[in-house]
């Protein structure tokens, strides 16, 4: 009998489940969830709002759980977590790599972790145990234990009968990895290689040995780039004495690569990057409300700064008219800056050795964009309000703030990151906050010592 064809994930997809749901016609949509692949179900998940969340996970067969939950986002994931019992999730993580495992285990609140792993049996007990004994989002929180090693003494033939009698390899094999006595690393022999060797040959004369190996504390994002890098599908992971612990497989290294993406579009935003879109109002409302509020503060840092020059302001209304194009710019120009740094730094192009070169680079191009905009400033305000003087005065607070926001985008990552302060969150605020208060304290100060004196 042929398989029915997997549902693509698609709006329209989506609008027909709804539809579905609305309509009560569960049987209906349990067939079309058993349709699916787990991760365009996860997709489904995540695009529904919480009730019809519920409803969904209730017609979803028990024996995909665990493929659908290593698919989902932290806080959809934690909030289906929440509907099952310990029982029934300890049997949904039993058959996830154990990569997947710890990625899962790691979020759970104390009281069910510990009732989920009372739950387990003792092989997956002590693999999850083994898995979450490293670091997270590093190597050894990254890698799976499932990969098939060889000795390098024995030959094709034997390693083509002993893959045959396995009914089915790791997911992800592409290379198998050889080792010593002590399983230390000494190659690896890739499947497309292994299928076009002598019988008679030995692993020891065909291996590559000049593999590159992960180390354990590698953190995730040095090792997505080892991978972009080098364009591999796999890579083994050693610890200090280069023994073979495990592996990491490009599908990992693509989540790390999302993550960090969205992890950048969502913190300029000053939001968590795993933000449930469907989350409840009143909670998306106090997540938000903490970066308003601080967001408040530094405004009414750079309004102080117009209130120091009230006087100034009422006797030259045309003064509150321009005020804004100074900030305005410098913040353009600086958040050029950081968006250009924080990327570099993502993907490692920056580090203590080209810091200093990166800061004066930037320090140049803010100086150079502050003189172009200072002379095209200069001309049109002169022209437009018949005044040199305001055209000077402009010009002159336009040149020190471009100059401030090159050298500011530059360096607040770069402090930010010493600090231990995610600069994809926070930076933007600060910028803002700096060429703000640079922008009206030159524009409105020069103002004052000019135009009043």
């Amino acid at each position: 009998m042929t398989e029915p064809a997997e549902q693509p994930r698609t709006p329209d997809h989506l609008e027909t489940i709804t539809q579905a749901l609305n309509s009560g016609m569960f049987v209906h949509v349990r067939r079309m969830l058993q349709q699916m692949r787990p991760g365009d179900v996860a997709w489904l998940l995540e695009s529904s709002p919480s009730p019809s969340r519920k409803v969904l996970w209730q017609l979803i067969d028990p024996d995909d759980y665990g493929e659908i939950l290593e698919e989902l986002s932290e806080e959809v994931r934690d909030g289906i977590i929440r509907l099952m019992d310990p029982e029934k999730l300890a049997i949904a993580l039993e058959d996830m790599e154990s990569d997947d495992l710890a990625y899962v285990l790691r979020d759970l609140p104390e009281q069910l972790f510990t009732q989920v792993l009372d739950q387990m049996d003792e092989q997956d007990r002590q693999r999850a145990e083994q898995a979450l004994s490293y670091p997270e989002d590093t190597a050894g929180s990254l890698m799976n234990t499932e990969f098939i090693s060889l000795r390098p003494d024995v030959t094709i033939d034997v390693v083509l009968r002993y893959l045959r009698r396995h009914s089915e390899l790791p997911e992800g094999t592409d290379t198998l990895y050889v080792v010593d006595q002590h399983n230390r690393l000494l190659g690896d022999m890739p499947l497309a290689s292994l299928v076009v060797q002598a019988p008679t040959a030995t692993v020891a004369e065909v291996m590559d040995t000049s593999v590159e190996a992960i180390p354990l504390t590698m953190t995730d994002t040095e090792v997505a780039n080892l991978f972009e890098r080098h364009d591999w599908l796999s890579a083994p992971v050693v610890d200090d004495n280069n023994q073979l612990l495990g592996r990491i497989t490009i599908d990992d290294v693509v989540d790390i690569i999302r993550e960090e993406g969205e992890h950048s579009m969502m913190g300029m935003a000053k939001m968590d990057d795993d933000e449930d879109t469907f989350a409840p109002v009143l909670t998306s409302a106090r997540r938000r409300s903490i970066w308003l509020t601080v967001n408040l503060g530094t405004a009414l840092v750079a309004a102080s700064v117009s209130n120091m020059f009230e006087a100034t302001l009422s006797q030259l209304a045309t003064l509150a008219i321009l005020m804004t194009i100074v900030p305005s710019m410098g913040g353009i120009a600086g958040n050029q800056t950081l968006a250009l740094v924080i990327r570099g730094m993502a993907v490692g192009h920056i580090g203590d050795s080209n810091a200093r070169w990166l800061l004066t680079k930037e320090a140049l191009v803010g100086l150079i964009n502050g003189m172009v905009w200072a002379l095209a400033i200069a001309v049109v305000v002169s022209l437009w309000k018949g005044s040199w003087e305001i055209g000077l005065v402009i010009a002159a607070a336009m040149f020190i703030n471009l100059s401030v926001a090159g050298i500011a985008g530059a360096t607040i990552p770069l402090v930010m990151k010493r600090l231990n302060i995610d600069p994809a969150l926070a930076g933007s605020m600060a910028l803002t906050t700096i060429t703000d208060t640079v922008g009206l304290l030159s524009f409105l100060g020069l103002a004052t010592l000019i135009l009043l004196h």
